[in-house]
């Protein structure tokens, strides 16, 4: 007996359905770099892109701003492959695995393919995309019944809001974190305000501190800032800006940058500029502010970014 014909649907068909079903004027979704599908939003406060695969964003630049997103120029597209640069999602771990070496970096809602839920304009003109991680990404690896929904509003503003509801009957520890790159002339001349008093973790030395003045974070920087509630601005005399971070439901800030300004052999994805025109400020549960979710409960992490003149 003949088996069960089986239907692959193209890129182009894919996208299709997905223009059929939920492109609104202002909203149209596209063949990415790699073939990934992205959709594409423009509206009166400015553009956005955010690539299905990670419910990844990619580009957010207000109406007569520069982008404020970065992303590498030797970023990697592909299906299950982390791209350098944007809002990644760290979820349902940051950092590595807490017990298992073997699973992937930051877990795996960065690399699986979000279902699109809901396209909205609001009264505001500004442009809502909510998405669904789908289950059993994680596999036998991840057995937690977990759901994940995320909304990410374009405006003037770019709100994010990642939403964890545990569906099962016993308790579930997530780490957590939106690994925003943020686009800024030289990390070496910015500064951060809003973390003086916090304590540290400083993961490339091993070591503990207090901020005690705003953080300048010239060279290699990976710390873990506790304690961290206070809107963070970074302050970019280089491209004349300050991009506000404000956030709820987070006492974590990650603040990370590799370092990678010499000149010098390409580092991997980050390209021959390296991460100069790079400053990751991150919104996160991660290391003592984990959060441990009882049945049926829900977790809303949220942040918002603004920009505007120094000052």
């Amino acid at each position: 007996m003949a088996g069960a014909a089986v239907t692959v649907m193209t890129m182009s068909g894919r996208v299709q359905a997905l223009n059929s079903r939920f492109a609104i004027p202002g909203v149209v979704f596209a063949e990415g770099t790699g073939e990934l599908p992205v959709v594409d939003v423009e509206n009166p406060h400015g553009r956005a892109r955010v690539a299905l695969q990670g419910a990844h964003v990619l580009d957010w630049t207000p109406r007569g701003e520069e982008p404020v997103i970065w992303v590498s120029e030797a970023a990697r597209f592909g299906p299950g492959l982390p791209i350098r640069g944007g809002i990644p999602i760290c979820w349902p771990w940051f950092g590595p695995h807490p017990t298992d070496p073997e699973q992937p970096q930051h877990g795996f809602a960065r690399t699986a393919t979000w279902q699109v839920v809901a396209v909205e304009r609001l009264a505001d003109d500004r442009t809502r995309l909510t998405f669904r991680l789908p289950d059993g990404q994680g596999g036998p690896a991840w057995p937690h019944e977990l759901e994940l929904l995320y909304m990410v509003t374009v405006g003037r503003t770019l709100e994010l809001d990642l939403v964890t509801r545990n569906a099962g009957e016993a308790p579930v520890t997530i780490g957590q974190a939106l690994h925003t790159y943020f686009r800024v002339g030289d990390p070496a001349e910015v500064a951060v305000y809003g973390l003086e008093g916090c304590r540290y973790l400083d993961k490339l030395t091993g070591s503990e501190g207090v901020q005690d003045r705003r953080l300048i974070p010239g060279g290699p920087i990976d710390r873990v800032y506790l304690g961290a509630v206070r809107d963070c601005v970074i302050e970019d005399p280089t491209l004349g800006r300050a991009i506000r971070v404000s956030k709820r439901n987070s006492e974590a800030t990650v603040v990370w940058n590799p370092g990678f300004f010499a000149p010098g052999p390409v580092r991997g994805d980050f390209g021959p500029s390296g991460s100069r025109n790079m400053l990751c400020l991150e919104t996160a549960n991660a290391a003592e502010d984990v959060v441990r979710l009882e049945p049926h409960a829900v977790h809303l992490l949220f942040t918002r970014y603004a920009v505007g003149p120094i000052g």
